[in-house]
């Protein structure tokens, strides 16, 4: 399928959220000055996409200025929404049906009716609109949106998880074909779209048109359907014999846009392949993945360098327990991402949730989607195993949420806490090497050679509560050990090797 490139030479445009933030109070005063049709549109389109950003920036930021961005305009929003559906399905009517059709004299003066209220109403609220705060927000998110760099590995996975959950609502809308699954799907290209549109400039301008397009195709559907609900409504008395051939019309008009939108959106040439095959796949997407990780460890770690070394040991702990095959866990290459993930992300704080801080990540991760090439049930671990990688270990007690979890979950979670627990035990006795940890597993314990560990009863009593969770999962004691120095080995001199060869003795 063609699409459209940008030129050579020229980079693309990018629109970012910077741009539409600043865009919003230019169109608001426009608004307020010469309050038509494009004004609304335009104040609307504006708003939209910074809400649609905000949303997709707050799965890897959990700064409460995102939330705050969304709710400041959100009233001013719906309300120019309903306007903005108003005027176009007003502009429909007056297009279809002759001059002296009833049912279309009653539906235009509906809308008539309706419009300066709704325009009132939006007036009202945009006069209300705290621009000063706005302001604040767009100085402090022009910062922090710099966490997800365009054109990063981070970018490319928030957006092929908006492609994914967009795919998953195209799907849905073919098999049931009903309103509210083609207005689904029509949020979701949306969703889409703006990401692409704020993270991936350069995939922007190829992909632009066809975007555009889709949501447009799937806008009008949208307006029809609900034009057809007013119809219901409005059709009464004389103007009931009516409502059937309007209906038809509808019909009409509404198969030939799915139509457009199937010829576009079917097939192995779809937009959604070309789409998908741009963005990464395959080992790349398991990186892209770990980079958003690495993102939100970002946002909300005041010490990211300390939780970098805890990752680090944190996986030289698990191969070396995966090399002397202590656990089936330490064999599993899947395993082995979670740990790393949830290593990562052991030191992030979240602010104002009201919440002890293990409880509030453990929330925020689990209200976050699983990133791309990660199952549910991997996430459910990593986000369990960041709850319980410090403090209280847990319990099993009915009333207990963890209890609810399953028995193989329950165990996997106190293997992987338990490895970061123990890593972490280690950076606080100065264990700086994350290479040279050797394991030997006997009948009655598990024996840990650390490099540069000093052997003192204070290290010994300090480790004992951070091995524990350990200990428990491995039904034996680890116990960890000074390693030894390798052995060096006396080569014979020179004069020796003068000697006359011994006889062999009777």
């Amino acid at each position: 399928m063609a699409t459209a490139s940008p030129l050579p030479g020229n980079p693309p445009e990018h629109r970012g959220l910077t741009y539409w933030m600043q865009r919003v109070p230019k169109e608001l005063d426009a608004l307020q000055t010469a309050p038509n049709k494009d004004a609304v549109h335009d104040l609307r389109v504006a708003i939209r996409r910074c809400r649609s950003v905000a949303a997709v920036i707050r799965e890897v930021d959990p700064d409460p200025a995102w939330h705050e961005m969304r709710r400041l305009p959100k009233k001013l929003f719906r309300k120019l929404g309903e306007l903005r559906d108003t005027q176009i399905m007003d502009e429909w009517v007056a297009e279809h049906g002759a001059q002296n059709d009833k049912l279309r004299v009653a539906l235009h003066n509906f809308f008539q009716e309706r419009e300066p209220k709704l325009l009132q109403e939006a007036l009202r609220l945009a006069g209300k609109f705290d621009e000063k705060s706005w302001q604040r927000l767009e100085r402090k998110l022009r910062k922090r949106v710099r966490l997800v760099p365009a054109g990063s590995l981070a970018a490319q996975c928030l957006a092929i998880e908006r492609l994914n959950e967009a795919k998953e609502l195209h799907a849905k809308a073919l098999r049931a074909d009903k309103p509210a699954t083609w207005h689904g799907l029509r949020i979701g290209l949306k969703k889409f779209r703006y990401t692409v549109e704020s993270l991936l400039p350069q995939q922007y301008a190829a992909w632009s048109a066809n975007l555009k397009r889709l949501q447009d195709i799937l806008g009008e559907v949208h307006d029809l359907d609900v034009l057809r609900v007013i119809i219901k409504q409005k059709a009464t008395g004389e103007t009931a014999e009516l409502q059937p051939e309007w209906e038809r019309t509808i019909e009409r008009q509404r198969s030939a846009r799915l139509q457009e939108y199937r010829e576009l959106a079917i097939g192995e040439d779809s937009v959604w392949n070309e789409w998908q095959q741009a963005l990464a796949h395959g080992k790349r997407l398991e990186t892209a993945a770990i980079a958003r990780l690495r993102t939100t460890a970002r946002a909300a770690d005041a010490h990211p360098l300390r939780a970098a070394h805890i990752s680090r040991l944190s996986v030289a702990l698990f191969d070396a327990l995966g090399r002397a095959h202590t656990a089936p866990v330490f064999d599993d290459a899947d395993m082995r991402r979670v740990l790393r993930g949830a290593a990562r992300l052991c030191g992030i704080n979240l602010k104002g949730t009201g919440k002890p801080p293990r409880k509030a990540a453990l929330r925020f991760l689990l209200e976050r989607p699983a990133p791309p090439s990660w199952t549910h049930k991997e996430w459910e671990l990593l986000a369990w195993t960041v709850r319980y990688h410090r403090g209280a270990e847990p319990k099993t007690t009915t009333d207990s949420a963890f209890a609810r979890l399953h028995e193989d979950q329950q165990a996997n979670v106190r293997a992987l806490a338990g490895v970061v627990r123990l890593a972490r035990g280690l950076r606080k006795r100065k264990i700086e090497r994350d290479n040279g940890f050797r394991v030997e597993k006997t009948a009655a314990a598990v024996l840990l050679h650390v490099p540069g560990l000093v052997d003192s009863a204070e290290n010994a009593a300090r480790l004992a509560s951070a091995k524990h969770l350990l200990d428990t999962y491995l039904g034996k004691p680890l116990i960890p050990k000074p390693a030894s120095p390798p052995q060096l080995v006396a080569l014979p001199s020179p004069a020796d090797n003068q000697l006359p060869f011994a006889a062999a003795s009777d």
